[in-house]
């Protein structure tokens, strides 16, 4: 049996990891702060687990981990337009939090026992856009937001430390992703929310935007799969393979919304543009194929299930 910390186990991410490592018969610490994205419904579902133990508390102001085998970080401020209102929360959570982390774990008695490996949910952003072909792993960082900047911070803080202070690591940087449960300030279910109130949505830059999209499910997959044959101390891209502009998104959001006979661009506002904008993301992945993960989800089979959900639930 391992014992596991899951950081942000309440975030979008974070509640998909949590069930698996559930699934798995894992005993697992949730540490959660509770802001506007945590999910608090759900943690009635994991305390029907009785593995399951929850810590509400920022990772910037932990005090100490109790020992286990791995702390999977997912707690961070994640939505880039929000880092480019106010960074003060991204620099704080992404940068100071995971610092705080390293040190709990560098100052982690050695006659205890081993130090626990840190899974680290990086992001596609630090590598900046890329108009044609894919990012790898040993690629320059060159974020374009204070969001893509802080979480490029985070990874360096743990590299450096790795080297200094020999932590255990691996940082992992998937694509876009979906699903349900997410929060509606991320684009599909915002569209939906619009939608709902008869507001038209604001797609940035024409909606030409590249993204490659990954669901959750398959994210949480691939955190198991670096953990149960990933060397330690790597960096994996991971990537759901299918990518497309943010417009050919909405569109299929919204003829799902409404059927196939409406005129899809009626309800998108294309006039907005977003500073520090990315065209196209793109990673290569092959590296975490190559322990044998590969996305189940098809994004074109999936996302009507998921739009349907967004309809019929609110959240404020």
């Amino acid at each position: 049996m391992k014992l596991v910390v899951v950081t942000g186990c309440l975030g979008f991410i974070g509640t998909y990891v949590t069930r698996q490592c559930l699934d798995r018969g894992w005993k697992v610490l949730g540490i959660d702060k509770c802001t506007h994205v945590s999910n608090l419904d759900l943690l009635e579902e994991f305390y029907k687990d009785s593995n399951f133990s929850f810590l509400k508390k920022d990772i910037a102001d932990l005090n100490g981990l109790p020992d286990c085998d791995y702390i999977i970080n997912l707690a961070a401020e994640s939505h880039v337009g929000n880092s480019i209102i106010n960074s003060d929360e991204f620099l704080s959570s992404n940068i100071l939090g995971v610092k705080k982390i390293l040190e709990i774990i560098r100052q982690k008695p050695a006659n205890v026992g081993d130090r626990p490996r840190l899974i680290h949910f990086s992001t596609d952003e630090v590598y900046g856009d890329i108009l044609n072909g894919q990012h790898k792993e040993t690629d320059l960082l060159h974020p374009s937001n204070p969001y893509s900047a802080a979480k490029a911070s985070a990874d360096m803080l743990i590299l450096a430390w790795a080297r200094t202070y020999e932590l255990t690591y691996n940082i992992l940087r998937p694509t876009n992703n979906y699903g349900k449960f997410q929060y509606h300030e991320k684009l599909i279910p915002l569209a939906v929310r619009c939608l709902q109130r008869n507001k038209k949505i604001r797609l940035h830059d024409e909606g030409n935007p590249i993204r490659t999209w990954l669901h959750a499910a398959d994210t949480a997959s691939a955190v198991m799969t670096v953990i149960d044959k990933g060397e330690p101390n790597e960096i994996y891209n991971i990537s759901g393979g299918f990518e497309q502009p943010n417009k050919e998104t909405v569109r299929k959001i919204v003829e799902r919304y409404f059927g196939d006979s409406v005129t899809w661009t009626d309800h998108v506002n294309f006039g907005y543009r977003r500073e520090g904008q990315d065209v196209r993301y793109s990673v290569d992945d092959s590296k975490i194929r190559q322990l044998g993960w590969e996305p189940q989800k098809v994004f074109d089979d999936e996302i009507a299930a998921i739009v349907d959900h967004y309809q019929n639930s609110f959240r404020w």
